[in-house]
């Protein structure tokens, strides 16, 4: 074992080290937020490189985002591996399916569907359906989930009911399914495929196709998969046939992250790992690097006991006290935004970056009344969700004139050379007043002056990289416009967009995998958080879970606000029930104690057992956040049942003296 393969553990903790010495046979890493998994596993991957365990180009890894693909790519480069595949599972299946298709099927492969809605509108045309623009939006998110969850038409309707999918734009079942099976016959008709397509297409080439098997199994005998929780049965699927019968295979998630089950995504495949791979290595990794005790205190409370005690992940913070937790409710949106953009003023002016600093809420049309306020005091923000970085036409037309500058401005140090083309395309160095695409505009290119900067300051990452001594071999050489032409054509293939300086505007959903030093969790209020269409239980349970994301994305100031009506509405809105109970000593509010799990769970069977007697939506006879509050409140009367938010006459005349029952301790149906 060289020198250099031990020089990779050093910065490692006991349980990353342990996951970076697990070289073989299965792994399964159970990782927290914040506590380092990408360092574990790339590590692990270097690690095994450099110790010749395996050849690099043996190595698969996968992960569900572009960014986080090249992230993975970009420290293990800054490791010294080069010849590792750092993919998303699209990516992976795309060029391979690429690859076999002329062999296997004959011609070139079909053009790629990249949005259903165009076909979902169709297909709905076809069956004498209108749907507007929203409808087609809802079931092109069903279609995306019925064949991500491997559920073909016929059994739609059935798959649906067992998981009880809410009905989208309107329709019941067996329409949905219908709907589904034109969508296919349009598919068929255009003669493309959608992405779900491509896994399950090469999927089915290498199962049927021992030639396809043999070249693939041999070339990739060592897989990495990130964010576990979240691979869905047709990724499942795919990764099967990609292994075979071989169990070379290291996994690593969080189920208290599980968000993205509307998606098809299932903690399931993570939480049996050890029934499907026995005698796997499990390694939790605990230690929280990015938050302080105060945010990482709060996550922990907000997930809840029983969550942490069935994930085995409680989170343990590494990094010293921090500022106190703070909530603020306020009189409507608009208030809200006004209130935080002034906090986000205060911590700019006090040293903290722009580009730290993120608004997060649980809806997309939550942003304008952000977008506004933060414009009427010239800070400068960035929608994420909207157009792709590198799909902007500023940024399409900066990348032609820095590759024809890069022939003759090899002498100009980067920094100025950047500024002096860019200059030609509209940026300047003071951002413009204007806000809108003008603002955009600016921001895209001012990033493109920030990764210059960056790569003049610490060299240019390929030739470091690829030197033949290691990292370090060419500390001094200078980067030039050939260098960053080269990074961004790396960005670009692997959607790894440079950072804009600018507050990040983005969705709970949007912000996972992302950090930032100051993180403001707005419109926390029930209806919102959880959402009103959460239904179910298990819908709740991942609303809270994406609550906990929100809260782990911060690493030093977390600031949560609620606003009591809309903008010029009456105050009809109370506070998300998630955080009953949950504030307490080191943060701005506290609450009684925490409602006990027992009595909430016991008042939730009732509620379920009447709900299924009455033919109602549990919801409809009394939500999750109103049961919260009776077992916060535990009343032993009618008077003191009616003083609890939410519980209204009507409750009280058809079930106050159950309700009563229960929290006395009465449990008929046990």
């Amino acid at each position: 074992m060289s020198t250099t393969a031990d020089a990779l553990l050093e910065p490692l903790d006991p349980e990353q080290r342990e996951v970076a010495l697990a070289l073989r046979g299965p792994v399964c890493v159970l990782a927290g937020a914040g506590t380092g998994k990408t360092r574990a596993i790339t590590h692990r991957i270097a690690y095994g490189v450099r110790t010749g365990t395996y050849p690099p180009a043996s190595v698969l890894a996968v992960t569900f985002t572009a960014r986080a693909a090249g992230e993975m790519r970009t420290r293990l480069r800054d490791l010294g591996v080069v010849g590792v595949q750092a993919r998303t599972f699209h990516a992976a299946a795309l060029r391979q399916l690429s690859y076999f298709w002329p062999r296997v099927v004959g011609g070139a492969p079909p053009r790629i569907l990249e949005h259903k809605a165009q076909a979902v509108a169709e297909a709905g045309q076809r069956l004498g359906l209108r749907l507007d623009r929203l409808a087609v939006r809802d079931l092109a998110s069903e279609v995306e989930w019925s064949k991500a969850s491997l559920v073909p038409a016929d059994d739609y309707v059935a798959a649906a009911d067992a998981t009880d999918r809410p009905l989208p734009a309107g329709l019941d079942r067996t329409a949905v399914a219908k709907l589904i099976s034109a969508y296919e016959e349009v598919k068929d008709a255009r003669a493309v495929i959608d992405f779900e397509d491509v896994l399950t297409l090469l999927g089915h080439m290498i199962e049927s196709r021992q030639d396809v098997a043999e070249q693939v199994r041999g070339q990739y005998r060592h897989f990495v998969v990130d964010e576990y929780q979240d691979v869905s049965p047709a990724q499942q699927y795919l990764l099967d046939q990609w292994l075979g019968s071989r169990h070379e295979l290291c996994v690593v998630g969080d189920p208290n992250q599980t968000i993205y089950s509307f998606a098809g995504a299932t903690p399931h495949h993570l939480l049996t790992f050890t029934e499907r791979h026995p005698g796997a290595a499990v390694v939790r990794l605990v230690r929280d690097y990015r938050s302080t005790p105060q945010v990482v205190d709060l996550a922990n409370r907000v997930l809840g006991r029983r969550a942490r005690q069935v994930s085995g992940l409680e989170l343990i913070a590494q990094r010293p006290p921090g500022p106190a937790v703070t909530i603020e409710d306020y009189r409507d949106d608009e208030e809200e935004a006004a209130g935080v953009v002034a906090r986000i003023g205060r911590l700019v002016a006090s040293g903290v970056p722009a580009r730290e600093i993120a608004v997060l809420y649980r809806t997309n049309g939550q942003s304008e009344v952000f977008e506004q306020a933060l414009a009427d005091v010239g800070i400068g923000y960035l929608v994420r969700g909207g157009e792709r970085f590198f799909a902007r036409r500023e940024v399409r037309d900066a990348l032609v004139l820095l590759r024809g500058a890069a022939r003759s401005m090899s002498d100009v140090p980067l920094g100025e050379a950047v500024r002096d083309v860019l200059a030609g395309a509209g940026w300047s160095p003071e951002p413009p007043a204007a806000r809108g695409a003008v603002r955009e505009r600016w921001d895209s290119l001012q990033a493109l002056v920030g990764l210059a900067d960056e790569l003049e300051a610490n060299g240019p990452t390929r030739r470091l990289a690829d030197a033949p001594d290691g990292p370090g071999a060419e500390g001094a050489q200078r980067a030039t416009l050939v260098d960053l032409v080269a990074e961004l054509d790396d960005r670009a293939a692997a959607q790894h967009a440079p950072a804009v300086d600018g507050v990040t505007l983005a969705s709970l959903h949007a912000a996972k995998g992302l950090e930032w030093d100051a993180v403001f969790l707005t419109g926390l209020s029930d209806g919102l958080v959880p959402i009103s269409l959460a239904e179910s239980r298990a819908a709740v349970a991942e609303e809270r879970r994406l609550l906990y994301v929100g809260i782990t994305r911060a690493r030093e100031h977390l600031h949560l606000s609620w606003a009591r009506s809309r903008t010029g509405g009456r105050s009809s809105r109370e506070r998300t029930p998630f955080l009953a109970g949950v504030l307490g000593d080191g943060h701005a509010s506290s609450e009684p104690e925490q409602a006990d799990p027992e009595l909430v769970e016991a008042l939730r069977t009732w509620r379920d057992r009447i709900a299924l007697e009455s033919e109602r939506a549990p919801h409809n006879v009394l939500p999750d956040a109103t049961l919260t509050r009776v077992a916060l409140a535990r009343p032993g009367t009618r008077a003191e049942l009616a003083r609890v938010p939410g519980v209204g006459p009507v409750t009280i005349d058809g079930f106050g003296d159950a309700i009563l029952a229960v929290v006395a301790g009465q449990r008929p149906w046990g």
